[in-house]
């Protein structure tokens, strides 16, 4: 049961990944480098922020309200990284182009939603 969920989450990253690159890649033919640059810190903060949650999420236990637990923690901690990265992001980088970041986190957002969707038939 314990490596079916974890590559349920390997999976969705792997997703995850391929969808920031393919903004980051029509983001760059399309408005540039920085568009590109842009796309990826908003994929990266759903990344990061998924990976650290699928953390959480995994914990062993039996018991279901252990289970619900630790998944309201695991989102918890996925929204609260994802706001602050994207601040970060905002505050760090000064070339920002503000729709390529956008379209880079709803791409890594939407992907991992679908991905959990697909993968999840055995679990």
């Amino acid at each position: 049961m314990m490596n079916e969920l974890i590559n349920v989450f390997s999976k969705m990253l792997r997703w995850q990944l391929i969808a920031t690159v393919a903004i980051a890649i029509i983001s760059l033919t399309i408005s540039g480098m920085h568009a590109c640059i842009s796309a990826i810190l908003g994929g990266f903060s759903v990344i990061a922020a998924s990976f650290l949650a699928s953390k959480v999420a995994q914990r062993n236990n039996k018991e279901a309200s252990v289970i619900l637990i630790n998944m309201l923690k695991a989102e918890a901690i996925k929204i609260l990284l994802i706001v602050v990265l994207l601040f970060i992001t905002f505050k760090v980088y000064k070339q920002l182009v503000p729709f390529a970041l956008i379209a880079g986190l709803a791409a890594a957002a939407l992907f991992s939603g679908a991905a959990m969707a697909k993968l999840d038939t055995k679990i």
